[in-house]
This record gives structure tokens, C-alpha cells and sequence, in this order.
């Protein structure tokens, strides 16, 4: 437990040393991007991961809150009103998605999803009156918390890295609460705990909630870091990466879907300059993630890491000494 706690320290010490240890500002730009899909996927990964339940339109959700931000910036209203207003249009927005696809399971709920999330994408692309369509709306400027401007990529991190690890502790708390484990019963034994007097929709409900809270978190920042929004931010291939964060990752895990966005952050902003197919290259590392992992990068990678500990144990364990052969004197 200790050498955990001293782990985490150091992984934290670790963060907020990046914009001292990398001197060019666009790749502290490129790990603020890393942070904010990160909770990006933690978001989805309440639903994929704990529910059970696959959404294909969670860039709706991203979309609607950055859009509120925007235009509200745009119209002369102040961050901190845009913010929370933001917080609770895409909240309201959340509970639409939620009472209409937890109608449904498995197949029908992604259907749902996906059509939900194409009917907000097909708003912000043809109501131009309202988000200019394809020219998308520009913000000005970004806030200044406690007179801190976070005009500069590395203060615009720290600020990121502070709400990603804020993140982060909820979805640990969420997962050791008696609500999560509830909640990974209706995933697993969604009839039982019905017999038991839980009421599965409800605890769906609350988790579709929270999902959708992280998701507006992630899309502020996702507009206040490019200071512009446009409708590809609702299409469905954004739903889809944000998915494939989860999945690469490992749902149902803390850390798995941090590493998922890290994964496919670092290929569309790094590894692209180099590699003409990248998505190409992006697709084939999924595929063997799913041959070799299927339960995604982070599980993967403990069981190899204990299968080899387990390996290196019984090498060094001495073999036993062979019994005497002959009769006995």
C-alpha cells in the first residue's frame, strides 16, 4: 500500500514536471491534449467500462457543452457564467440521452446513442444562425483563475492537469463507493439485482449523469484549448476515437482509458508527421491490442508482468533432489 501511494506521488510529481522537462511548446500542447481526452474516456468509460452499455454518441454530449462555452463567450457573457452554464445545458442534454436510450440494451442502446449523437451533429452543421455551420465559432481568449493567464501552453497544462487528476480521484472514489459496485451488478446480473429491490434504470441513470458530467468537463477544455468550435467535434468518427481510448485502454479500469487516450493522442498529432497511413497504423494496433489484449492495454500488460514474475519465481526456485534408486540397507 505504501509503495503504492509512493508510485502515485511520483507519477503526479511526474505530470506537472512535463512543461520544465519538454522545452518545445507544441508537444506540451499535444500532452494537455493527452489530459483533457483523457477525461474524455474516463467519462465514456463510466457507461463502456461499469455499465455495460456502449454509446456512439458521447461527441454530442463533448460538442453541446463547448458549443454553450463558445457562443456565450461570444455574445459578451463572462467564463465563469459560460462555464456553468455549460455544466448544466450538457447536463440537461445528458438526462435527454439517457431517458431515451435506457430504453434499450446492447445493440438498440448504441443505435440510439449514435442516432442521438447525428441528430446533434446534423443541428450544429445546419442551424448556422446559431453555431455559423462549418465555420464554427471562435473564442477569444481563455480565463484567468486567481489572475493566473493561462495564455502560455504550460500553464494551460497545469491548469488541464489539475482537473484531469480531479477526475481521476472521482472515478477512483465512484469506483470503490457502494453506488459503483451497484452499479457493476446491473452489468453483470441486471435480472438479480432487480430480485434483490435495486432499481436497475435509476442506477443506470446516475451513471449516464456522471458520464455525461465528465464529457461537458472534457469539452470545455477541449474549446478553450483550440479557442474555436466547429460540427466535426460532434461527428460520429469522434465518438468512435473516443470509444477506441476505452477499449485500447482497457475498460473497466482507472488507468486504461488514460493510456488509450495517450495511445491514439500520440498518433494523430505525432506519429501522423511521420507516417503518411497513420490511420492505417492506428487500426492494425487496435486489431492486435484485441488479438494479443482483449482486455486492453493496462490488464494486458499486468498479466504479462505477472506471468513473467511467476516465470522468473520458478526459475530460481531449486529443482527437488531425485529419490534413491536401489534397495534400501
Amino acid at each position: 500500500m505504501i509503495a503504492r501511494r509512493i508510485a502515485m506521488a511520483v507519477v503526479v510529481l511526474g505530470l506537472f514536471a512535463v512543461p520544465y522537462a519538454i522545452a518545445e511548446p507544441y508537444y506540451v500542447n499535444v500532452a494537455s491534449q493527452i489530459l483533457l481526452y483523457a477525461v474524455f474516456a474516463l467519462g465514456l468509460n463510466i457507461l463502456v467500462g461499469y455499465a455495460g452499455l456502449v454509446s456512439l454518441g458521447h461527441a454530442g454530449l463533448f460538442g453541446v457543452a463547448s458549443y454553450v462555452v463558445a457562443s456565450l463567450l461570444a455574445h459578451g457573457f463572462g467564463h465563469a457564467f459560460a462555464i456553468v452554464s455549460a455544466l448544466v445545458v450538457a447536463l440537461g442534454f445528458t438526462a435527454g440521452f439517457a431517458a431515451l436510450s435506457l430504453r434499450a440494451a446492447g445493440i438498440s442502446f448504441i443505435m440510439i446513442t449514435l442516432a442521438l449523437g447525428e441528430i446533434l451533429w446534423g443541428l450544429a452543421y445546419r442551424w448556422i444562425s446559431l453555431t455559423n455551420g462549418d465555420n464554427g465559432i471562435n473564442v477569444a481568449a481563455r480565463p484567468a483563475p486567481f489572475g493566473i493567464a493561462l495564455t502560455s501552453a504550460s500553464a494551460f497544462y497545469d491548469m488541464t492537469l489539475i482537473v484531469f487528476l480531479a477526475a481521476v480521484a472521482a472515478c477512483a472514489i465512484f469506483m470503490r463507493s457502494p453506488f459503483g459496485a451497484a452499479l457493476a451488478g446491473t452489468r453483470d446480473q441486471p435480472r438479480r439485482m432487480n430480485a434483490l429491490g435495486y432499481h436497475v434504470w435509476m442506477i443506470r441513470f446516475g451513471a449516464f449523469m456522471f458520464s455525461g458530467l465528465l464529457t461537458a468537463v472534457a469539452g470545455i477544455l477541449f474549446v478553450y484549448y483550440n479557442l474555436f468550435i466547429s460540427p466535426q467535434t460532434l461527428a460520429l468518427t469522434a465518438s468512435a476515437e473516443a470509444l477506441l481510448m476505452v477499449i485500447s485502454g482497457g475498460a473497466g479500469t482507472l488507468l486504461g482509458p488514460v493510456f488509450g487516450a495517450a495511445l491514439v493522442v500520440v498518433i494523430k498529432n505525432v506519429v501522423s508527421a511521420y507516417v503518411v497511413r497513420w490511420n492505417f497504423m492506428l487500426g492494425a494496433i487496435f486489431v492486435a491490442i484485441v488479438v494479443f489484449m482483449p482486455e486492453g492495454l493496462v490488464p494486458g500488460m499486468v498479466r504479462l508482468s505477472r506471468a513473467a514474475w511467476r516465470a522468473r519465481g520458478s526459475a530460481k526456485r531449486p529443482l527437488p533432489a531425485a529419490p534413491a534408486i536401489g534397495p534400501k540397507p
